[in-house]
């Protein structure tokens, strides 16, 4: 599936970093047909994983079993669920996860030891992206992963983790993010039903300039656009320190190399 629609491609130069919560002086701002905000009751949350179910169930279907309730790290302190909604009538048309390694490891942790230069360092990982199909779909994937950076950027993220198996990781490769071990090719992750993935990171410091210079075709929409549609939420402190963690076991990751 096409990440970019050909009608979204607007290459632009640099501008100046937007505020949170507000649009960039001298930026658009635009309204969308749906909005994001953040899943805060158990109803939302049935909507959420209604999506997500049905968006698994298309391409991973044993796995997708596993995904028709709502999981234990939905309500994990360190973790929020984002939902779609169609301004229409209030149909889920999306939704994603995130999770931080301020309390514990991230889940692809579980699978595989991240290398130094991602040690001690603040991250999230973005998981269960599900999307309504069609046009509007992608642009409801486009705005999530949007949603995302911001909750980065708010909350004084270092990287964003990434696992994609073949061919969402392309995906990745256009957004921009680099390979975490590009020696070993595809890694099964337990925390998404052993399904081989690759592993990749994105460093937020960075993100602006880095569009800027490939004169990327989303810098318009990630960063000289305000939407008001899109709420991740209250900032967390700028000052919250990194807890130290315990170090896991080093887990030898075993290579299995798949194409799809």
């Amino acid at each position: 599936m096409e990440l970019f629609p050909a009608a979204v491609f607007n290459p632009s130069k640099a501008s100046p970093p937007r505020t949170a919560r507000g649009p960039v002086a001298g930026g658009a701002i635009e309204r969308l047909p749906f909005t994001i905000r953040r899943v805060e009751t158990e109803a939302d949350l049935l909507k959420a994983v209604r999506i997500r179910h049905a968006a698994y169930a298309r391409h991973v279907p044993d796995f997708a079993r596993s995904l028709a309730q709502p999981e234990a790290a939905d309500y994990d302190a360190d973790t929020i669920v984002l939902l779609a909604e169609s301004k229409l009538d209030g149909t889920p048309i999306g939704s994603t996860r995130i999770r931080t390694n301020l309390y514990r490891p991230l889940g692809v942790e579980e699978s595989i030891v991240l290398p130094d230069w991602l040690q001690d360092k603040r991250l999230v990982e973005a998981t269960r992206l599900g999307i309504d199909e069609g046009r509007v779909g992608r642009m409801v994937k486009i705005a999530l992963i949007k949603a995302c950076f911001m909750y980065c950027e708010d909350n004084a993220i270092d990287y964003s983790v990434a696992t994609g198996r073949p061919p969402v990781d392309k995906q990745y490769d256009q957004l921009m993010f680099v390979d975490v071990f590009p020696e070993l090719g595809l890694v099964p992750l337990r925390h998404v039903g052993n399904i081989p993935h690759r592993v990749m990171a994105f460093e937020i410091a960075t993100f602006q300039q880095r569009w800027a210079e490939a004169r990327h075709p989303m810098l318009n929409f990630f960063f000289n656009t305000h939407h008001p549609d899109i709420d991740v939420g209250p900032i967390a402190p700028p000052s919250l320190a990194l807890p130290q963690r315990p170090v896991p076991p080093a887990v030898r990751p075993r290579v299995e190399l798949a194409f799809a």
